[in-house]
């Protein structure tokens, strides 16, 4: 059967998370009645990443395989039709039958939004942790500059994860200041269960002066993650981009693009 590619954006807040689960409102569920609805029959849709519950997505990407003859923009219409107002697709486009979201990807980067302010923000209450100390991002980024490359992440790895190596390449940290507050980005192969929120929490951590730069790179070493402060909150965490090949031709976003590109501190290898 023809293979597709869509491109979706959701509000995390209201779902258990990407996957299908036996209680609560998935992403992936919410989709799968989509595009069965407009399909004339039941379609699996396979994503690129399991996000969390109340973990947000600029750019998720997903295929699924459907012989219902349809133009994608007839897909792209009708899959948004049927979908609830806190997701919606942004593309569809057919792809090779050798095409998996997940298993084609190179890379994916996450954001992580932080309000650093005395008082409690209103408007970005659902998409952002606020932080009532002060961050200092020079300190941060000598700390995040320790976990690039191919590195155990054992200390940032929730006790949940089913992934069979703690092995991630870390390719870069980009930090950048976000009105109040800040933009933290990561980009890695893949991520562990609750990695990035981890990451962040040590940062926020180091930042508000509670622990040197170089601890970082301590607790890394120490592959323990009880030593490591706690998980960042879910909210403020959003998956911003999933990148492929190009020969998978994949629709490119230039808005989104020039968005990732704005940062004022970069922390690379």
């Amino acid at each position: 059967m023809p293979r597709f590619a869509a491109g979706i954006e959701y509000d995390g807040t209201d779902f258990v998370g990407w996957q299908t689960q036996r209680s609560g409102r998935s992403v992936q569920s919410a989709l799968v009645a989509a595009v069965s609805a407009v399909a004339d029959e039941h379609v699996d849709v396979h994503g690129a990443g399991r996000t969390d519950a109340g973990v947000h997505a600029w750019r998720q990407v997903a295929h699924f395989d459907a012989a219902a003859k349809r133009t994608t923009r007839q897909w792209l219409l009708g899959i948004n039709s049927n979908l609830p107002d806190d997701m919606a697709v942004r593309w569809v486009t057919p792809v090779g039958a050798d095409f998996d979201a997940r298993r084609s990807a190179l890379s994916r980067t996450y954001r992580y939004r932080i309000v650093s302010s005395p008082t409690r923000p209103v408007l970005a209450r659902r998409g952002a942790w606020w932080v009532r100390d002060a961050l200092d991002p020079a300190e941060m980024s000598a700390a995040a500059v320790q976990w690039l490359g191919e590195r155990d992440f054992s200390a940032f790895r929730a006790a949940g994860c089913q992934s069979s190596t703690p092995m991630r390449c870390l390719s870069s940290v980009e930090i950048s200041r976000d009105g109040p507050g800040m933009r933290l980005d990561f980009t890695a192969n893949a991520f562990l269960y609750h990695m990035v929120r981890n990451l962040v929490g040590t940062l926020v951590h180091i930042g508000c002066g509670r622990a040197p730069a170089h601890w970082a790179g301590e607790l890394l070493a120490s592959r323990d993650r009880t030593l490591a402060p706690a998980t960042a909150p879910a909210r403020g965490l959003t998956l911003m981009a999933v990148s492929y090949p190009d020969a998978c031709g994949l629709p490119v976003d230039a808005e989104r693009a020039c968005i990732m590109r704005s940062s004022e501190v970069t922390v690379r290898p």
